[in-house]
């Protein structure tokens, strides 16, 4: 085989529609834009729009309302501690807290703490002290002879 008899399936690939070239080539003339109007010009976008009619988005009740005050955690999997652990890029000997996540590499950013969730399999002891963690993750760790322990985030405290 030579680069020069490579050649893609039989229809793997197909040649671009080039609009505007004639009328031989069935798109000519107007491209498939039709006569005149608003839609046949370039650089419109009516999107949402309907012809003076009240759009369907304005005619629906608006709904809920966004919590001005809502913490938001990084999330970390117990999956992806135990891959790290394996890795030997955090040591499973030590507690394991958001510090040494982050040093890791395992979260970018603490935002408002970090959450566990129990996606994946744990087979080390681990001890893990995190803001958050959802009861799956902290019967996982404990079933593998672990520890997971919930502080309450340091803003709360301060509110209280």
């Amino acid at each position: 085989m030579k680069l020069n008899e490579l050649s893609d399936n039989a229809g793997a690939t197909k040649k671009r529609k080039r609009v505007g070239r004639g009328p031989g080539s069935g798109t000519g003339k107007m491209g498939g834009r039709g006569i005149k109007g608003q839609k046949s010009r370039s650089g419109v976008a009516i999107n949402g729009y309907e012809g003076g009619q009240m759009p369907l988005y304005q005619r629906l009740p608006k709904r809920g309302f966004n919590k001005p005050n809502r913490k938001s955690y990084a999330v970390v999997n117990l999956g992806l501690i135990q891959k790290f652990v394996d890795a030997k890029k955090i040591d499973a000997k030590k507690a394991i807290t958001e510090d040494v996540l982050i040093e890791s590499g395992l979260v970018r950013r603490k935002l408002d703490g970090i959450r566990v969730l129990a996606k994946g399999e744990v087979t080390g002891k681990l001890t893990i002290e995190v803001t958050g963690a959802s009861k799956s993750a902290i019967d996982a760790v404990a079933k593998a002879g672990g520890a997971l322990t919930v502080a309450a985030p340091a803003a709360a405290e301060a509110e209280a």
